[in-house]
């Protein structure tokens, strides 16, 4: 479902948008420009921003496996794009949903949030992750589509076209620009 209204309490949710995982990721200097006019316009009408960057990894194997150990000293520098203000509130991670093991559900519950739109890197993981946790937790969920990529164009195309639609609504950044400009202060 297209989105239709934001909550007045609506936080922005950007996932992984890091000097490391941006390097990867394919279409990233669009993917941080719309994310970055997200959050320059949810800074300006002083609705909550949360930078996620993840760290690490959930124990246990896996086929592909992910150790922090072997990653570059910048590896979890948030992108300067993203121009980090002092009231955004930053979380670490070290699985792929930005709520498991951190404080931001007390975060956002605190600040009265009833919605979040989600961003960033990678569709399939960690923003679909955090998607269906903030579903599962009572949130209104809003995903920018062209806000995200993954890894695998098919992985990001799954997500969008088959999850998404049952965790929340979908919006480009334009119209969710347009609905945050539409919703009382």
């Amino acid at each position: 479902m297209p989105a239709t209204t934001l909550d007045p309490r609506t936080a922005l949710i950007v996932i992984d948008l890091q000097k490391g995982i941006v390097a990867m990721a394919p279409a990233a200097g669009a993917v941080v420009a719309r994310a970055a006019r997200l959050a320059e316009a949810f800074r300006s009408r002083r609705a909550p921003v949360v930078l996620v960057t993840v760290a690490g990894a959930a124990p246990g194997r896996t086929e592909q496996g992910f150790r922090a150990g072997t990653l570059p000293a910048d590896w979890t520098e948030l992108v300067p794009e993203l121009n980090r203000q002092p009231q955004d509130h930053l979380v670490t991670k070290r699985t792929w949903g930005a709520f498991t093991n951190t404080d931001l559900l007390d975060r956002l519950r605190g600040e009265g949030v009833t919605q979040v739109v989600i961003a960033g890197v990678s569709t399939s993981i960690g923003v679909e992750s955090t998607a269906r946790q903030a579903y599962e937790l009572g949130f209104n969920v809003t995903l920018a589509t062209d806000a995200m990529t993954d890894m695998r164009a098919e992985a990001h195309d799954n997500s969008v076209q088959r999850i998404f639609p049952r965790l929340g609504e979908t919006a480009t950044t334009d119209e969710i620009l347009a609905l945050l400009g539409a919703a009382p202060q």
